[in-house]
């Protein structure tokens, strides 16, 4: 379903609408019981930078739908828990749906706790919409066909994006270091990233790879280790606060002064990385928005001026996750109701989430039928000439799900390996 021009007029208009509607606005809405939702997000250590953001892009949603009237007449609650160890953001999620009763759960960015909420969402029946995880381990999908699960795009994507990228932009690569997180989405992400520039480049040679665990801040003696191994060029899959770190203690070397760098993700963190310790010509992925598009939509202009003049930050991609959860929830109650103001059952909310799009902060997003996240993937090489004292990308690259990330049902390397090059 594609967000309809009625929808946007109420937007725009609602609050006024409401106001000019003097006694019969307030009544209406005071008696109606509010729409309960429920979020996970990361708010402490090094990911709280990534889950602030996902929480903040929900409530600016939150705002906007309220004005315009809740969904189906109702006013929208948001209903807020912590995501942080496996353990304890499961019984949160359960907290949300036993005690709570919120309608739908919205959040998880790691795919660590979100592997361990996808089959506690199928067994509470209720609809859960992943910001960032996925239900994989490691490149094999766990959960193919889920009822309630409905998750991120697959782990690696940026990694293959940037495979794809890296012997356009970086000629004569011949060895490569990697870096990621002692994870699942580290080693996912330098396993499809090995496999994709293979295809490319047949002769590269991989020299190094590292995986601190997640949460470690010093550095130095894995830039000694990857000095030492002298490679080409560095890839890594840091996606918040340790690629700021990283990004610093490298500079302090000088490690970007002999060989090239990718990060594949760390777009995520993109305003700490200060033009006075990132260099230009590194190959930065910001995921699935850019805030600096170029053809943006006014919705993303608005969003980012409005960001920034409230949290003082320019938007990392982890609001447009977030505000597309909320707003493909939105337009498939509003679907499954058939243009009625009776709230349709859980069942039939999912069922209208399968295929539907929507606009979000990035442009036209969709789920696909075996819920997982359909969007465009943003990277390009860094550049210090703009107005900002952070790198941003020159030139922009723009790359669909559709070309870097696997079918439906495919297994990854199968496919990897079937392509035309």
């Amino acid at each position: 379903m594609i967000t309809t021009r009625r929808y946007f007029v109420k937007l725009v208009g609602g609050a006024a609408v409401a106001a000019g509607a003097g006694l019969d606005a307030g009544p209406t809405r005071a008696q109606a019981a509010p729409v309960k939702l429920g979020v996970l997000a990361i708010r402490a250590g090094i990911a709280a930078p990534v889950g602030t953001a996902g929480l903040r892009g929900t409530e600016w949603w939150l705002e906007r739908v309220n004005k315009a009237g809740g969904i189906l007449g109702r006013p929208v609650q948001l209903v807020v828990e912590e995501e942080s160890n496996p353990k304890d953001t499961v019984e949160r999620y359960r907290k949300l749906v036993l005690q709570d009763k919120v309608e739908a759960v919205l959040g998880g960015i790691s795919t660590g706790v979100t592997l361990a909420l996808g089959p506690v969402a199928e067994d509470l029946g209720t609809p859960w919409l992943s910001w960032d995880g996925t239900t994989q381990k490691g490149v094999d999908e766990t959960m193919p066909s889920p009822k309630w699960a409905f998750k991120s795009v697959d782990n690696e994507v940026e990694a293959i994006v940037a495979g794809i990228l890296t012997p356009k932009y970086f000629k004569g690569i011949k060895t490569v270091a990697g870096i990621g997180n002692d994870y699942s989405y580290g080693h996912d992400c330098w396993e499809s990233y090995q496999a994709v520039l293979k295809r490319y480049i047949p002769d590269v040679k991989f020299v190094l790879e590292l995986f601190p665990k997640l949460g470690v801040t010093d550095f130095t003696a894995h830039i000694a280790a990857i000095q030492q191994a002298k490679p080409d060029l560095l890839m890594c899959s840091f996606w918040s606060g340790d690629a700021t770190i990283l990004m610093k203690q490298a500079a302090a070397v000088g490690l970007f002064k002999t060989m090239k760098g990718v990060f594949t993700t760390a777009g995520g963190v993109h305003d700490s990385l200060k033009k006075e310790f990132t260099p230009e010509g590194l190959l930065l992925g910001y995921n699935t928005m850019y805030f600096d598009d170029p053809n943006g939509s006014a919705l993303l202009r608005q969003f980012v001026r409005e960001y920034k003049a409230k949290y003082n930050e320019y938007p990392p991609y982890e609001c447009d996750h977030a505000y597309f959860n909320a707003e493909s929830y939105r337009a498939a109650v509003e679907k499954a109701a058939g243009g009625g103001t009776t709230w349709p059952s859980r069942a039939a909310v999912v069922k209208a989430l399968e295929g539907i799009e929507v606009e979000s902060l990035s442009g036209r997003r969709s789920w696909r039928e075996d819920h997982v996240q359909m969007c465009n993937f943003y990277q390009g090489l860094t550049t210090h000439k703009n107005p900002y004292d952070f790198v941003t990308l020159s030139p922009l690259e723009v790359v669909s799900t559709r070309t870097a990330m696997k079918p439906a049902g495919a297994k990854l390397f199968d496919w990897i390996n079937s392509w035309k090059i």
